[in-house]
């Protein structure tokens, strides 16, 4: 599923097609995806201005001049493609459509930015955006990482006392927001913290160096258009590359990167997820 990063990119992919435009036309082609879209989806969007296209954990949120807001959640597969318009150095003309192509959206402009899910794990919906915060799937998600409000105080407060391991802790979505299993991963190889210790045993200071080395991940995948490990796209078509940067993701074998560490990348599973990690300098 992507993470904040892909979300991020995808996010300021369609910022040139689609903020400051009207919707001039909404097609919405089947009745559901992981849930049913709200009731007159396409007349709603249809003649809408998005006025702001902002991000929120690892959902992509549209504010309409309308006065609604579509939360769009790429799920497991989910793209969101545009066409029509340049983006960048890269220019892709409209595309015969496709079966998974499940909300077209027309822009003013010429743009076209189509959703395409063929596993069917995304979502739409609209809510009023005054209320957009308390929408069941936003309310009670902690502060953005990359904000102000995740400070090194505020985790030491939030781990102290916790019983679960730090890499369930950083996944908590009450906790920060937007973190998922690929850069909590790399964010603990980095610090040297093993991801099975608890955290609330974990010294206030060790816990407060993982706040840059999140923030500092995160920065470095955005700038590479996210990981594409499957089905992830950037708005453009492109594929992200910042797989190709893994410390500890999927290196099960591969020697650690960390200078002066002899040990080698293993595998475990943690909740039925896999996490990699060094056993040698993570501890």
């Amino acid at each position: 599923m992507p993470e904040l990063p892909e979300v991020e990119t995808v996010r300021r992919g369609l910022v040139p097609a689609m903020e400051g435009r009207r919707i001039e036309a909404a097609a919405v082609n089947r009745p559901d995806l992981r849930w049913p879209f709200p009731p007159r989806m396409a007349e709603r969007l249809s003649g809408a201005r998005v006025e702001r296209l902002r991000r929120r954990s690892k959902y992509i949120l549209a504010d309409l001049d309308t006065g609604e807001t579509l939360i769009i959640h790429l799920g497991m597969s989910g793209r969101m493609q545009v066409s029509g318009v340049q983006i960048g150095s890269f220019f892709h003309p409209h595309p015969a459509p496709e079966k998974h192509d499940h909300v077209v959206l027309d822009m003013e402009g010429g743009a076209r930015v189509t959703f395409n899910d063929a596993r069917r794990f995304g979502s739409m919906d609209l809510i009023a955006t005054e209320i957009a915060e308390t929408h069941p799937l936003l309310a009670g998600i902690g502060p953005e990482p990359l904000g102000n409000t995740f400070d090194e105080a505020y985790l030491v407060a939030r781990f102290r006392g916790r019983n679960t391991p730090v890499k369930a802790a950083l996944l908590d979505q009450k906790v920060v927001a937007g973190l998922g299993n690929i850069y909590v991963c790399e964010v603990l190889n980095r610090v040297g913290i093993d991801p099975r210790r608890k955290a609330g045993r974990i010294a206030a200071p060790r816990v407060a160096s993982l706040v840059p080395a999140v923030r500092q991940v995160l920065e470095e995948a955005i700038a590479a258009g996210g990981s594409s490990l499957r089905d992830y796209r950037q708005a453009d078509g492109e594929l992200g590359y910042f797989q190709h940067d893994f410390r500890a993701y999927g290196q099960e074998g591969c020697p650690c990167r960390t200078p002066g560490c002899d040990g080698t990348i293993a595998r475990i599973v943690q909740s039925g997820r896999s996490t990699f990690y060094c056993p040698r300098c993570q501890r």
